[in-house]
Order: C-alpha cells, then structure tokens, then sequence
C-alpha cells in the first residue's frame, strides 16, 4: 500500500507558469523555485534536450524521459528507421542537469546555441515537461499559438459516462 501511494504521488505534478530568469556569462540560469521543487520531492535530476520541433530546449524529469523511451520502443519496430531516428535525436541529444546550491543550472552552449538563448532564459510550463525558449523566440511563438487557437477554438469531448 505504501509503495502505491508514493508512485501515485509521484506522479502527480505539473510543471506551470511562464517565468523568465536571467542567463549569466558562463550559462548558468535560475530553474523557477516551482520547478526545483518538483525535482527535490522526486529525488531526480532535469534532463534537457535540443527540440525537434522549435527553437526551444525541451525539459523534463528523468521518469518521463524513461516513458519516452518505453513508448518510442512499443509504438516502432526495434530497427527501424523512425526509432533510430527519434532516438538519436532524443537520447543522443539529452543531458542531466542537477542544480547547485542557488538553484541554478548550466546549459550547454549547443543548447543555448539550439534556442538562440543569450541574456535571458524563459521558461514555459508544459504539464508533466517544460521548454526554455529565447524571449524573443518565445514572444512569438506565444502570438503564434494565440492566434492559432483563436482561430481553431479548439474543444474538449466530453467523457462518456
């Protein structure tokens, strides 16, 4: 019973908010306090990774990178091209990132390269991940998806009950 509570707990946190800290010479920038927490009460570390889709460096908790891992496996055949694909760009890609004692991390400059990120980091929550984008980048994506979703008014089915 213990074991099952504290899997279910684990499990129940949502990285949230947009929060935009400063980035220093060396590439150290301020993981937003919320965040930190998630990390300290999971006892794991971030793993961050170029994006395959944006200018942005995608952000997650090491559990759910091993759920990527496990999908990846059973949604593609063990050789093929798309798994190694996604794998090398993934996996290849994606580093640990522990904090130091003022909670900040160290990007690597082919992550702030990726993300054209110089002075300031913004970070975006994205529920169970994150992504840090320039701010620049990140205004206009967010314009972007405004519009997007004005346009498209997008609904959620009602479960059936």
């Amino acid at each position: 019973m213990c074991t099952r509570k504290i899997l279910t707990m684990r499990k129940s946190f949502l990285f949230l908010d947009t929060v935009a800290n400063k980035v220093d010479a060396k590439g150290r920038v301020s993981l937003p306090a919320d965040y930190r927490a998630i990390v300290k009460e999971l006892s794991t570390e971030i793993v961050c990774y170029r994006s395959l889709t944006a200018p942005c460096i995608e952000g997650c908790t090491e559990d759910l990178l091993e759920k990527l891992a496990t999908d990846i496996e059973n949604s593609t055949d063990f050789f093929s091209e798309t798994q190694d694909d996604l794998t090398n760009l993934i996996f290849g890609d994606a580093k640990r990132f522990s904090f130091d004692s003022t909670g900040r991390i160290m990007l690597t400059e082919k992550l702030l390269k990726h993300a054209e990120i110089t002075d300031t980091a913004v970070f975006v929550g994205k529920g169970r991940k994150f992504q840090i984008w320039s701010e620049a980048n990140w205004e206009a994506e967010e314009a972007r998806l405004r519009e997007k979703v004005k346009l498209n008014r997008p609904t959620l089915k009602e479960e059936n009950k």
